[in-house]
């Protein structure tokens, strides 16, 4: 199964993507279990936490077969290369740098770059992104999700990321957003896995409301 088809059945399942900003390579994989256990398939190590290689390397050892390990805040050509050396196969960023995407998209991983306007989500597409990150979404609302969905292509997702919390993605998800990205409500550096578990747990049952 190619890296993308992978990342198709692993976000038909949950389309949330847990984003671990902070943590550190000797805490990830219980995190990472708790995650798993309410139901997460797509983990996300930001590249300006501690040794996040380190990190996606355990996590994508540990989960082979159970959850997509990916990158974020990857900005530069050569991160896509050693985040994919490192085990990683999802390159998320914050912006829509089109080398990068380029770079994601030839080596077969799936591309989640950041996006804020129509004009950067059709280049970001145009360039090989596999879904958009509506990015930050504190910015943006829920009509604005339902503005640029009319105009893209049906299969393009939109994820909006910043700011999500159990109790107001019901409003975005009407208005076309295919899933989202988890920050800090999610988890925050210091959470035990218990905490984080009971957090995932709320998102999951949000989304099925």
């Amino acid at each position: 199964m190619s890296h993308i088809a992978a990342f198709d059945a692993a976000f038909a399942t949950c389309p949330l993507i847990a984003i671990l900003r902070g943590v550190k390579p000797d805490e990830v994989e219980d995190v990472g279990e708790a995650l798993v256990e309410a139901g997460f398939t797509l983990i996300e190590v930001p590249m300006n936490s501690p040794d996040p290689l380190d990190s996606v390397t355990r996590l994508a050892r540990r989960f082979a077969g159970r959850a997509i390990i990916g990158a974020g805040t990857v900005l530069r050509e050569d991160q896509v290369a050693a985040v994919a050396a490192a085990g990683g196969t999802m390159i998320i960023s914050p912006n829509a740098n089109l080398r990068v995407i380029a770079a994601s998209a030839a080596a077969g991983l799936v591309s989640l770059p950041g996006i804020a306007t129509p004009s950067e989500a059709f280049a970001a597409l145009e360039a090989g992104a596999t879904a958009l990150k509506l990015f930050p979404a504190e910015a943006a609302s829920p009509a604005v999700v339902k503005a640029i969905r009319a105009v893209l292509p049906k299969e393009a997702r939109l994820l909006p990321v910043g700011g999500i919390a159990p109790d107001t993605m019901g409003p975005w998800s009407a208005a076309g957003a295919a899933g989202f990205g988890l920050g800090s409500a999610l988890y925050k550096p210091g959470m035990s896995a218990a905490e984080v578990g009971a957090n995932a747990r709320a998102f999951i049952q949000a989304l099925a409301a």
